[in-house]
C-alpha cells in the first residue's frame, strides 16, 4: 500500500481519472477491494477499462468522500 506522502490531497487532484492504487488510497481500501469491484460491477463506483487497465473517475471519488 502506499504511503501518505506518496498522494497529493484529492481536492487538488486535477486529472479526470487515477489508477486503482491512488483511487484505493482516496477511498481508504485495499487496490485489491477496487479492482473486485471491477470485476463484480458491484461496488459505489466504477472505472472505465483503458484496454487492460482500469481508470477511477476522480468526480466519482470526490462525490463519494465529501470532497468538493
Amino acid at each position: 500500500m502506499a504511503t501518505t506522502n506518496q498522494y497529493i490531497q484529492l481536492d487538488k487532484v486535477t486529472c479526470p481519472t487515477v489508477q486503482t492504487n491512488a483511487a484505493a488510497y482516496y477511498l481508504n481500501r485495499k487496490p485489491q477491494t477496487l479492482r473486485s469491484w471491477a470485476c463484480l460491477e458491484n461496488g459505489p463506483i466504477r472505472p472505465l477499462r483503458i484496454k487492460n487497465r482500469l481508470a477511477w473517475s476522480v468526480a466519482e471519488i470526490k462525490a463519494l468522500t465529501g470532497v468538493i
